[in-house]
């Protein structure tokens, strides 16, 4: 009885003890990140980005002026490779986070932002949660006072508590206080009133802790109560997200998702506040250990690994449910950038959401090879004109459906959309190995073979090249104005061209990037006759069918369209090309 009575005493001892370490754990670690319930705070559906924010970006974080990016814009226009919107990385500002432009580097800032918002361009400015008292890089070093005065007005979490980051020292301001709010808001009116576009939101609310002696602790006290890291990561991320949309509808933040899978593995922002997001900050290399590659004169020695490490970042961050996902072009970090690093990069990036083309080493393409000049114009154009693709994928995604990247099995292999499989480059060897998943499929850039899916191919990839295959089947909305990609030429601007790969029946439903509404294409294979319909909002349009023959007759609505005015076939590149300006019902017939 007495050894019953022991053994059921250790039993309870032991319980207690797990528990114990249970509650500990999830404490300290689990309600911090996660939030409780868990991953409560990723409700709601990513929101639908804007369709300029899904072309080219373009920033350097060598010299931060106005003189470098004016330079850099204009460089890029004579060379003719497209741009949409410009960072101004840190240090912008006369102290961190007084959202005054230091005029020593950005010369009358309202004219200048005007400038560049009339040439097209959209502007989105580097920020974070800190109120400093002393600032690493910026005009203002001793901010002591500035900072105080915060401390005093309660605008601070925890009465001020400060810590030490990258860009000097600080303490967060406290999202829950309204009249902290009013005076934060009230510091970055005037950058609105220039019109900037978006906030780059970097990582200084992932620091928000406290210390228990030497051990930090995940949870801090504001005007609300006591906050965990989470719930201020959401406050960041989301406040500053609606309140800029509340100043500009098509404003952006652009944030983290996730950065190393072991920092907050569950990602940064909220899911319904990452219009766009990236993964950062990796090194000017290939992989982990490649010092040299990217100059002994590393910029930043604690830049994480190389292109391997963007590529399971931005995997895993579309598993959690992030839809525009991109990594800075070539890495961030270091002081000179591989060639061929660059291109690869540049070419992945075309097939991300976001294609963000900076950080430091030289951006200017005209100043490099003339072979990395002209590979990386035609991918950014091919991004640009994927525009119409992407975004109909991210509308899909916003009312709960797939984001645009899915892992498939392969080496960091993923589905682009749901008619793109992108086999990843990631060393530095033209070779790489190609599984495709089920179904038929060609590769984009010599198209005339069709590939059963199931197989593993392994073979060498040209420069100007990249391992993608689209799926036999396939409908893609393009927005065409240039030759470099094959796919059109200045002919087709203006008009929207649909990529065409006829398999069995299909349908996709475009989504116009000018907030026009809708257009659904529906293609059907039959034995002798080819049927393509569109139903909706009509647009001038040109449908690039691929054709083993060429038909002997094309009707719309029923007449028949005669052949060179209105389509022709290529036998070379076996293309059935139809151009069309206006319609009834949006019926074809294709007679073979």
């Amino acid at each position: 009885m007495k050894r019953k009575t022991k053994t059921f005493l250790s039993i309870k001892i032991v319980t207690i003890f797990l528990l114990v370490i249970l509650i500990l754990f999830c404490f300290y670690l689990v309600f911090p990140f996660w939030g409780m319930p868990f991953n409560a705070q990723r409700h709601g559906n990513v929101p639908v980005t804007p369709p300029w924010a899904l072309e080219c970006w373009l920033w350097e974080d060598d010299e931060n002026t106005a003189a470098r990016v004016d330079e850099l814009l204009a460089g890029y226009a004579e060379h003719d490779i497209p741009v949409r919107t410009v960072i101004l990385d840190s240090p912008w500002s006369t102290r961190y986070n007084d959202f005054i432009v230091d005029e020593n580097r950005y010369p009358a800032p309202e004219a200048w932002f005007g400038k560049l918002q009339k040439n097209g361009y959209r502007v989105v400015l580097w920020m974070t949660c800190m109120v400093n008292s002393k600032n690493k890089d910026t005009q203002i070093k001793n901010s002591q006072t500035w900072y105080e005065a915060a401390r005093y007005n309660g605008y601070l979490a925890a009465e001020g508590y400060q810590i030490g980051w990258w860009k000097g020292e600080g303490g967060f301001i406290d999202y829950t206080n309204p009249a902290a709010m009013k005076w934060w808001r009230g510091l970055q009116q005037k950058v609105f009133e220039y019109g900037i576009d978006g906030w780059k939101l970097d990582g200084t609310a992932s620091f928000f802790t406290s210390k228990l002696g030497p051990l930090p602790i995940f949870y801090q006290r504001t005007n609300a109560g006591w906050m965990t890291t989470r719930g201020y990561l959401d406050h960041y991320y989301r406040d500053e997200y609606v309140y800029g949309r509340q100043q500009n509808p098509e404003f952006v933040t652009l944030s983290r998702a996730i950065d190393r899978w072991y920092i907050h593995p569950e990602g940064y922002a909220p899911l319904d506040a990452a219009p766009v997001t990236w993964v950062g900050d990796q090194k000017h290399t290939w992989k982990s250990g490649d010092r040299d590659a990217a100059g002994d004169d590393d910029l930043v020695r604690e830049g994480a690994e190389g292109i391997e490490q963007a590529l399971q970042n931005i995997l895993r961050s579309a598993k959690i449910g992030y839809c525009v996902i991109g990594s800075d072009v070539a890495g961030f970090s270091g002081a000179k950038i591989p060639p061929r690093l660059y291109i690869r990069w540049a070419q992945f990036s075309t097939f991300c959401g976001l294609f963000l083309n900076g950080g430091h080493g030289e951006r200017a393409l005209w100043r490099r090879s003339r072979q990395e000049l002209e590979i990386i114009r035609k991918f950014s154009w091919l991004h640009t004109e994927l525009i119409p693709y992407m975004y109909s994928h991210v509308v899909m995604c916003h009312r709960g459906g797939k984001p645009l990247q899915r892992s498939v099995r392969g080496k960091y292999h993923y589905l682009f959309g749901d008619d793109f499989l992108v086999a990843p480059i990631y060393r530095d060897t033209p070779t790489n190995t190609v599984t495709l998943p089920k179904g038929n499929w060609r590769y984009l850039f010599d198209d005339h073979e069709l590939l059963p899916g199931g197989q593993t191919i392994t073979r060498d990839f040209p420069l100007d090249e990249y391992p993608v295959y689209v799926r036999d089947g396939a409908i893609i909305p393009l927005h065409v104005t240039r030759s470099y990609t094959g796919f059109g030429d200045e002919n087709s601007a203006g008009y929207l061209t649909l990529l065409i790969y006829p398999a069995g029946r299909n349908h996709f439903v475009v989504h116009h990037p000018d907030g026009g509404g809708e257009t659904k294409v529906t293609v059907e294979q039959k034995e002798n006759t080819l049927l393509v319909r569109l139903n909706g909002v009509k647009k001038p349009h040109i449908l690039r069918i691929y054709s083993e023959m060429q038909p002997k007759e094309v009707r719309l609505d029923g007449a028949i369209l005669p052949q060179q005015e209105k389509w022709q076939y290529n036998t070379g590149d076996k293309k059935l090309l139809i151009r069309t300006d206006e319609y009834d019902e949006g019926e074809y017939s294709i007679l073979f």
